[in-house]
């Protein structure tokens, strides 16, 4: 893909849907009593994934464009797949489905393409081991085989890492326990799935307490259908609100952008830098909060390094790609820590970012555990995506901002998360 520089982005830029938010919704939709109806579910091949898998254990799946319409099998009508369950290149898929898996009569194998098949899987295992379930794997990573049983022995998992999906594996699997199961977080990740749970009638309780959040659930507990409309994708609109940020003269239009407080870091962040980003139409629907943004070109600069740490980081995680960018345009640049598990995404974010803003001409220095981005002029170069969809979206946006031509290679890796990005991006450039 060839992007060339803009002057400004102008008009309506039409999101993908939340992909945590549709793995979630079909992921409880297939253990369900009844008929769920989701409206504008996500058209990423991560989320074809999840469908695909919920189809192989017996849920039936009717799709009309981004309308789908899962029926459920209730708690205990899964049925044994006949062959491995293909999570593709999505890690939300074989962790949640995990959890599910882990409270089933039957063994079921996971796998999923080369990238996902060399990440981390420990993190779901141990947890779903001490529940009492066998789990098969190739050190530690994918294809995993669950020897599923119920029900599962209920404990209390104290989370050593910050990771939604290793929480939402855990409450899943609580479902199928006898029993309180509970987590405790020291650090807040995305609450889609506890939001999910009660939209499907599953009260998670929340407690505050020893510098951390306990999350408990009683099982086993059943899940009543209800019809759900997943918003726009937050960290999708990241792309664009930051490159109109960037570019003086922007005038873009974003609506039914999901504004769970959980994922709305890089909006606060955006604005507390000077962002002029007009929010109205607030709704709620299913327990997730929704607006439209309306983002205009500026940016104040701020008189020091803008600095991502902490549980800041944690908050920001799938957005760290984009705001090494926006690094580049501030006068003391962007500092990024404690973002070590971006070693081990779709790919290792933290070297693909700075291998690529070098390519470029940016000055960047890399820790192990993150990075600082300088104030940097942006020279077009070729750039290697890496198979990483955000790692190509955010220098589609660097792309914007530099001068001459850049070619990014293997751009087509986007469509995991946004189908159209990059024609979307043409529309919008002036």
């Amino acid at each position: 893909m060839n992007v060339t520089p803009a002057k400004a982005l102008k008009g309506i830029v039409n999101l993908p849907a939340d992909k945590s938010i549709s793995h979630r919704a079909a992921l409880l939709a297939a253990i369900a009593d009844g008929t769920t109806v989701i409206d504008n579910y996500a058209a990423s091949e991560d989320c074809a994934a999840t469908l695909r898998c919920i189809e192989d254990l017996g849920a039936k799946v009717e799709q009309d464009g981004s309308r789908v319409t899962v029926t459920g099998r209730g708690q205990q009508g899964l049925t044994e797949p006949s062959e491995p369950l293909d999570c593709g290149n999505s890690g939300t898929t074989m962790r949640l489905i995990s959890g599910i898996l882990a409270g089933q009569p039957f063994t079921s194998t996971l796998i999923g393409d080369d990238s996902l098949q060399s990440r981390p899987m420990r993190r779901i295992m141990e947890p779903l081991s001490q529940m009492g379930v066998a789990i098969d794997s190739t050190d530690g990573k994918a294809p995993l085989t669950i020897h599923g049983h119920r029900p599962l022995n209920p404990i209390h998992y104290d989370m050593p890492l910050s990771s939604a999906q290793v929480k939402s594996c855990v409450l899943l699997a609580g479902l199928f326990a006898d029993g309180e199961t509970s987590i405790t977080e020291y650090v807040a990740t995305r609450d889609h799935t506890e939001r999910m749970l009660a939209w499907f009638g599953v009260h998670v309780l929340e407690r505050q307490g020893d510098g951390g959040t306990s999350l408990t659930l009683n099982g086993p507990a059943a899940l009543t259908a209800r019809d759900i409309i997943v918003p726009g994708d937050v960290s999708s609109a990241a792309f664009f609100l930051v490159a109109a940020a960037c570019l003086p003269g922007s005038d873009l239009i974003l609506p039914n952008v999901g504004l769970n407080p959980t994922r709305r870091a890089i909006v606060d962040l955006l604005l507390g830098l000077g962002a002029h980003i007009e929010i109205t139409d607030e709704q709620n629907n299913c327990n997730e909060p929704s607006a439209t943004l309306r983002i205009q070109g500026g940016l104040s600069q701020p008189e020091r390094t803008v600095t991502i740490d902490g549980e800041k980081t944690a908050r920001l995680i799938d957005e760290i790609p984009i705001l090494a960018i926006l690094g580049t345009q501030l006068e003391h640049g962007v500092e990024v820590r404690n973002a070590a598990e971006l070693r081990v995404k779709e790919s290792d974010r933290i070297a693909t970012v700075v291998e690529n803003l070098n390519r470029m001409g940016a000055q960047v220095d890399e820790f192990d555990d993150g990075f600082r981005v300088h104030r940097s002029d942006l020279t077009g170069a070729e750039i290697d995506s890496h198979g990483d969809h955000r790692i190509a979206m955010a220098f589609g946006i660097a792309a914007l901002l530099a001068d001459g031509e850049t070619t990014i290679n293997n751009a087509e890796c986007a469509a995991v998360s946004f189908p159209g990005f990059f024609e979307t991006l043409h529309e919008v450039s002036q």
